[in-house]
């Protein structure tokens, strides 16, 4: 006999179920569009609001902070407020900051609107997801939830940026917040036309929650994340800046640390740290970060640089992406509601399907390459994103307990949306101007020579010939060192079990 599945409460009664599930992952589509910045235009945005591109960076990533900060509030802000009365304070929140956005010319300002967009960006996803999570699985299964949820918010990060793109190149940036805005206003009006206020428990009223230690947290991201971005532009230690946002990073997250001791209620609680194989999964979101950067900084300078891509080429690359993450959600829904099998093999399998797209990169890098090459590397880092994602997610589910579940998906947040991407970044994006200087000096030795040789060839050919080799050759060898750093790293996974199950006792509890 099939589940009955319950009707989403908050919509009116002569709404059909599927109906509601439908239009509850509309509204969350709708919200997760909205980012403060839309990054694939970034360079359009710094041109038009006179400011250069880390500023740009900077706003955006005050987005994805606002995202990470409001996950131990959720809750407590859903059982105080009605969902109709959320979505009706979501929408003409997000409608304001994108218009902010369009018009703001002051840096702090844009920053903070991008710091609210995420906010409520975030807050209107979850209740989206929250209410129809028994509608999409009446046993609350999370290895079914997940896929669906993740298909929705990953997916929309590909959607973005296509959409984006395309109606940059066909107008500006600013057509872009104007359809955001309009999908926006569609949402308002079927909120008011098809929903009813419903509470579900009795209100909750918002005392007690930990404000000084969500702003401090909030100091030590945006923190790390100006260090990241600026750091090269502010020539990193050299310069006052990033020293004092260093400082300003450690003292918060010291004081931090000591309000976690000390306070009955923080805003995120020790223990969360200590639960099994918590510690584990940030390590393993960190370094899955890590290795997708390579696409937005090796792979972006590759299709610019080399090949002489537009936007809208490189983008379309996304379409692979989008194909292979919805492949990677039917490999974990299948591994984990169809077969009942544990995590190691999708962990490994994913990190697998990474390392693959790392090795076909090294390999494609080609002066002459033609844009279909890349289809088949970017559908397999798809797949290994979206078994990684969806997978690592569920088992942070089964591992931690509800009291302590959102401070737990904070903390994850933390890396795989706040830090670990501008720090990936930052390492590649440095490590490649290293390896362009050394090559650069390598290959032009002997440049003279060549201009005796061959007088006909004038010296600004040669040197765009030089250029252009010094990119492949350090492209190529940073990937290399991608690949070999990544094999080592699968090596581990591999072979963790074996390993930890022969040494002694005391050391395998402490691993």
């Amino acid at each position: 006999m099939a589940e009955q599945r319950p009707r989403i409460m908050y919509f009116k009664e002569y709404l059909p179920t599927p109906v509601c599930v439908a239009l509850s992952m509309f509204f969350a589509l709708v919200f997760q569009f909205n980012g403060g910045v839309f990054l694939p235009t970034a360079v359009q945005m710094s041109s038009a609001l006179g400011c250069i591109q880390e500023d740009v960076m900077m706003a955006g990533y005050a987005s994805f902070i606002g995202m990470t900060l409001i996950f131990p509030i959720l809750f407590r802000l859903k059982f105080r407020f009605t969902t109709r009365r959320i979505f009706l304070t979501v929408c003409p929140a997000l409608i304001i900051c994108n218009l902010i956005t369009l018009h703001v010319n002051s840096l702090p300002i844009f920053i903070l609107v991008c710091l609210v967009s995420g906010f409520f960006r975030m807050w209107g996803t979850f209740e989206c997801f929250s209410n129809m999570r028994l509608s999409v699985t009446p046993s609350g299964n999370f290895s079914v939830f997940y896929p669906v949820i993740y298909i929705i918010v990953l997916e929309s990060i590909q959607l973005s940026g296509l959409v984006a793109t395309h109606i940059s190149d066909w107008a500006n940036w600013r057509y872009m917040h104007w359809f955001v805005i309009g999908m926006l206003l569609i949402v308002w009006a079927c909120v008011w036309i098809f929903t009813r206020p419903f509470r579900a428990r009795k209100k909750m009223p918002l005392y007690g929650i930990d404000w000084m230690g969500g702003l401090l947290w909030g100091i030590i991201l945006f923190a790390i994340v100006f260090i990241c971005i600026y750091g090269e532009f502010y020539d990193w230690t050299d310069s006052m800046e990033i020293r004092a946002s260093i400082v300003i990073a450690v003292v918060a997250l010291l004081i931090n640390i000591n309000r976690m001791l000390t306070l009955k209620r923080p805003y995120i609680e020790l223990e969360v740290f200590t639960y099994r194989n918590f510690p584990v999964i940030l390590f393993l979101f960190l370094m899955l970060c890590f290795f997708l950067t390579t696409s937005s900084v090796l792979q972006n300078q590759f299709m610019t640089a080399i090949l002489h891509y537009d936007s809208l080429n490189a983008i379309s690359l996304n379409w692979c992406v989008f194909v292979g993450i919805l492949a990677g959600a039917a490999v974990v829904f299948y591994r984990q509601v169809i077969l009942r099998k544990g995590f190691k093999l999708l962990i490994s399998v994913g990190f697998l399907f990474i390392m693959i797209y790392e090795y076909y990169m090294y390999f494609l890098i080609h002066p002459n390459l033609n844009i279909e090459s890349l289809y088949l590397p970017n559908f397999l880092k798809g797949i290994g994103h979206g078994i990684l994602y969806i997978s690592l997610t569920i088992y942070v589910a089964k591992s931690v307990p509800f009291k302590h579940f959102f401070q737990g998906l904070c903390v994850l947040s933390f890396i795989r949306t706040s830090i670990a991407t501008p720090l990936g970044t930052a390492i590649l994006s440095r490590w490649m101007r290293h390896l362009q200087q050394e090559n650069i000096g390598l290959l032009s030795r002997r440049i003279d020579g060549i201009r005796d040789w061959m007088p006909q060839i004038s010296i600004k050919d040669l040197y765009i010939t030089v250029s252009q080799q010094t990119m492949l050759t350090s492209l190529k060898e940073l990937f290399g060192i991608v690949c070999i750093f990544g094999t080592l790293f699968l090596i581990c996974i591999f072979t963790y079990h074996v390993w930890r199950k022969r040494l002694p006792l005391k050391y395998r509890r402490w691993i």
